[in-house]
């Protein structure tokens, strides 16, 4: 089954991959300002917006998964830009098939390890049931239980949609990404390796790559340099998309 993406303006091909519990059309925004300069393809992985759903999940099926999605549109030697789960997708890709790979950003993820830290997100989304939660207003009553962030909560009300008149649903797959969760924080698997060149973005106030990483980044991306994106935090697209939009466009000249 190949993903279900959104394809904007032309040029050669930039492929966006979202983050965890996210969307291609969270990047809806960037993606048309992108798109004055590129083929700009916003995917949704799979559990995740319009695409299939499935039980199982882990980088190395997203990553195949990315795969038939290149070689159904024929496409090749693309630029690739992923976010936080996206961005460990597009870096594992990156060193599996070098060869389609042209230019590569990582947005504000690193290749470690990072340990399970959804808990009170999927506590929350679990805690909706629809069959009582009939209307956005109580399912956002629910959330706020367990979120108290804004920008956290407005991000997982976006994946709610009318499954039938009367009832909502979730766009992800919930259960499988709650039996998975642990997939999401694996490292990028030692000694592999990508000497094409990489970008990568860090939110200034985010903690998810710090000076300490650096080693581990230039010993997988030989080519690579780290540029931090200002009054920003993990969402730093959302947060300062002027820097973001400027880094990118640069780095891929």
């Amino acid at each position: 089954m190949i993903l279900h993406s959104r394809i904007l303006g032309e040029g050669k091909p930039l492929l966006i991959l979202h983050g965890y519990f996210g969307m291609g059309d969270n990047w809806k925004t960037l993606g048309n300002k992108f798109a004055e300069n590129f083929e700009v393809h916003l995917l949704d992985q799979r559990n995740h917006g319009r695409s299939f759903h499935s039980d199982e999940f882990d980088y190395e099926l997203l990553v195949e998964d990315l795969h038939n999605y290149i070689l159904h549109y024929n496409l090749e030697k693309v630029y690739l830009l992923g976010h936080s789960m996206g961005g460990k997708v597009v870096m594992l890709f990156a060193v599996t098939y070098p060869e389609l790979v042209d230019k590569l950003i990582v947005a504000d993820i690193g290749p470690k390890y990072y340990k399970p830290h959804h808990e009170s997100i999927l506590a929350a989304l679990n805690a909706v049931n629809f069959s009582i939660h009939n209307t956005r207003e109580k399912i956002e009553d629910v959330l706020k239980i367990y979120i108290s962030e804004l920008g956290i909560l407005q991000f997982l009300l976006k994946n709610v949609y009318r499954k039938t008149k009367e009832q909502f649903a979730f766009r992800f797959n919930l259960q499988s990404l709650t039996e998975n969760n642990s997939e999401v924080g694996e490292a990028l698997p030692s000694f592999t390796h990508f000497d094409g060149e990489t970008l990568f973005l860090k939110g200034e106030k985010s903690d998810y790559i710090t000076s300490e990483d650096n080693p581990l980044i230039t010993a997988h991306f030989s080519n690579s340099k780290i540029v931090t994106v200002k009054n920003a935090g993990h969402w730093l697209h959302a947060e300062n998309p002027t820097q973001f939009f400027k880094e990118v466009v640069s780095f891929l000249g």
